[in-house]
């Protein structure tokens, strides 16, 4: 009786033992580090790395839950300066000018290897190399970004100023106004504007910034603290990103079925035209080693900053920028 009795209590204790194993093993799995990614626009096919990433369980994989918030690029730059938030997709030229006002933030995924901005003109216009913008009458936002970065990385390439041609603030408007002959060059996003211009029948001419110059483009921003506090969160995250990135790269047909998840009214849009975006891009993204940042292309940008009087003096580029942290 009493073995038997025996026999029972150690079963029941290794049924407890179980349980509590089983319970403490739920307790102590890490939960998911939530992260607001702030993106610099809207949805689109432009994210795809990183909607496939999220599709696949790349960054679940990695801890991470992620969250996309559409926001302003400064913002971003601002939050991740401040700590407020740990990662920002950014243009490079945003970094430099941040460090130079003091913000300690880092780039430290070159997810573009080519800048990817163009000039746009009227096949009429003759305007097919930098040279050819003097005296020309060019639309862009505003003077302001990436897109009048680029230009003025263009007219710095020609020898020529910002005095020798004249910039039309015109917001985010260049395929109307160039369409409708308001302007004689547009200045926007490589895989945007001249594609949507085609489409629609206008005979266009296209410089490409990078067919000129190599530029520090865009990336993944965080800062100073995370980096000494959490490396392995920015290993991961670049990690979980890169993956997708691969697959972008390897398979671009399904990455766009995985966007129909993410960009509102994509399955509805014109295909031929989304797929030319994203084509367009991934020849953006294309590298020997996906996610390097060419430090030459550091040193130009500031060389363009400082030409465009954007900060007063040169800054330690090497501190903007890592390289470290790469897979």
């Amino acid at each position: 009786m009493f073995k038997r009795s025996l026999f029972f209590v150690i079963l029941f204790a290794l049924a407890l033992t179980a349980c509590s194993t089983g319970a403490d093993s739920g307790a102590n799995q890490a939960a998911p580090v939530q992260i607001k990614l702030p993106m610099g626009y809207i949805p689109n096919v432009q994210y795809a790395p990183f909607y496939v990433a999220v599709e696949k369980g790349y960054f679940a994989a990695e801890g991470i839950q992620l969250e996309f918030d559409y926001s302003f690029e400064t913002d971003g730059v601002a939050l991740v300066g401040a700590n407020k938030l740990p990662f920002a997709l950014v243009s490079g030229e945003q970094v430099l000018l941040a460090r130079a006002q003091g913000l300690p933030v880092v780039y430290v995924l070159g997810w573009y290897q080519k800048y990817p901005i163009s000039v746009v003109a009227h096949q009429s216009e003759n305007i097919r190399t930098p040279a050819d913008l003097r005296g020309k009458k060019i639309g862009l936002p505003g003077l302001f970004g990436a897109n009048y970065v680029g230009l003025r990385a263009l007219l710095y390439t020609a020898g020529l100023k910002e005095s020798d041609v004249t910039l039309d603030s015109i917001g985010f408007n260049q395929v109307e106004a160039l369409a409708t002959r308001q302007e004689q060059a547009v200045v926007g996003y490589t895989a945007n504007e001249p594609i949507i211009l085609r489409a629609q029948g206008v005979l266009i001419d296209e410089i490409r910034v990078a067919d000129y110059v190599q530029l520090a483009s865009n990336g993944i921003l965080t800062n100073e603290t995370v980096l000494k506090e959490q490396p392995d969160l920015v290993r991961a995250f670049n990690r979980a990103f890169l993956r997708g990135l691969q697959d972008t790269l390897a398979n671009p047909q399904e990455a766009y079925e995985i966007c129909k998840k993410f960009v509102e009214n994509l399955a509805q849009a014109d295909e031929t035209v989304q797929k030319q975006v994203l084509a367009a891009s991934i020849e953006m993204w294309k590298a020997p080693r996906l996610g390097y940042s060419d430090p030459a292309a550091w040193q130009t940008m500031q060389t363009v900053l400082l030409e465009m009087g954007m900060y007063p003096a040169p800054i330690d580029v090497s501190q903007a920028f890592s390289n470290d942290y790469l897979p």
